[in-house]
């Protein structure tokens, strides 16, 4: 489809968890907020509220750190369970507009409009009335970017915060990202936009300038994607998870992770996730893949296939376990990133299955799904495995 057709919405919630407390709690509203770990430990920021942003603090920031700026801010742990409740309304929200819906994270999404116009009116008058109905039925406000492709849209989402709506039209590319610094290209990090800096460029508009062999030549196949994103050319479709070639959930740590049974913990509540996310779609997975990143940045991948694709947590768990605990043996070293992805999807029950089922793991199904209606009806966090469970949380981005 022609770029200049597309409508690629991306959302945003302004300050989440902070967010989530001045709703529950008026009294707060006004005042600077750090939402996140013991300050006495190794305790970071997950959300700053904008009252506290003012001050330098931020997320993954040492709490520590974020107290010694404002050392007025109230500081209020995470409440997991709660998020994923709002979480959930402000999806099905989401729902209502288009079933290509692409979650990011707990709390931010692409949506494509595509092809909504005849049914829903200009896809502008669109966003406005999917932040209008966040506002309205969840009572939290949302940053919001429409543009002809998801990077533009996360671009653009960023600009007005909060409480933003920004349109980028297709024609109008060029005026929006010239005057941008090169860090705001995907991957562009740190060591990439010094590279760049030491041959006088720093805006987006001076990286158009150069030529993409030349890119190429500085960068390898990274130059190409710097080319293309420079110009606002972005190809990849809003995929959701019924729709996805795979379904996977990472967690990255401010600090290096140093404990085993901690990471594993970590991991086996991405598995209750990816699973759950599995039967909510139908499907079931045929392959395990385990990705640890370490502190330098290096990273590994592991990957299981299963006898018969399943959707059971505890079999996803076994594979994602047994992968988890060789690599361990082999020598384990502290996890700057875990992440856990289920592959090769296809809808549950067209499998062969077996001629002689286990009645242990019909009682398994019957357990997750137990368990899938607790966590529909009160939300993520307030159930689990023992493992996740007894494992010290980390504060981390998910």
């Amino acid at each position: 489809m022609d770029a200049a057709t597309r409508h690629i919405l991306h959302v945003d919630m302004d300050e989440f968890f902070a967010a989530v407390e001045k709703l529950d709690n008026p009294e707060l509203r006004g005042r600077p907020l750090l939402v996140g770990g013991d300050p006495k430990g190794r305790g970071v920021v997950s959300t700053a509220s904008y009252e506290a942003r003012v001050f330098g603090c931020h997320s993954a920031m040492p709490m520590a750190t974020a107290i010694r700026l404002c050392p007025q801010a109230i500081v209020l742990p995470v409440r997991g369970a709660r998020y994923g409740q709002v979480s959930e309304q402000i999806f099905a929200i989401f729902d209502r507009f288009t079933p290509l819906v692409e979650p990011l994270s707990i709390d931010e999404a692409f949506l494509d409009l595509t092809g909504t116009e005849r049914l829903l009116g200009p896809p502008e008058r669109t966003a406005a009335r999917i932040k209008q109905a966040v506002r309205d039925e969840v009572g939290l406000t949302a940053s919001v970017g429409l543009a002809p492709n998801k990077f533009l849209a996360k671009l653009a989402s960023d600009l007005q915060k909060p409480d933003g709506l920004t349109i980028v039209e297709p024609g109008r590319v060029a005026e929006l990202l010239d005057p941008l610094p090169i860090r705001k290209l995907w991957g562009v990090g740190a060591a990439t936009a010094a590279q760049l800096d030491g041959i006088g460029v720093k805006t987006i508009g001076q990286l158009r300038e150069i030529d993409r062999l030349e890119l190429t030549r500085m960068f390898g196949r990274s130059g190409e994607h710097y080319w293309r994103l420079a110009r606002g050319l972005d190809d990849r479709d809003v995929t959701p998870d019924h729709a996805a070639k795979s379904i996977g959930q990472e967690t990255t740590f401010p600090r290096d992770l140093p404990d085993p049974e901690q990471v594993a913990g970590v991991l086996l509540g991405q598995v209750e996730q990816v699973a759950r996310r599995c039967r909510r779609h139908g499907l079931a997975a045929r392959t395990v893949t385990l990705k640890i990143r370490y502190g330098d940045f290096k990273t590994i991948t592991r990957s299981r296939t299963l006898g018969e694709p399943t959707d059971r947590t505890n079999l996803l768990w076994a594979a994602a376990k047994s992968l988890f605990d060789e690599w361990a043996k082999q020598g384990f070293r502290p996890v700057r990133l875990i992440g856990a992805t289920a592959s090769g999807l296809q809808a549950r029950g067209t499998g062969q299955g077996s001629l002689f089922p286990d009645p242990d793991q019909a009682r398994q199904g019957e357990l997750d799904r137990a368990v899938d209606r607790i966590v529909d009806r009160f939300g993520k966090g307030v159930i689990g495995r023992g493992g996740r469970l007894r494992a010290k949380r980390p504060e981390a981005d998910e």
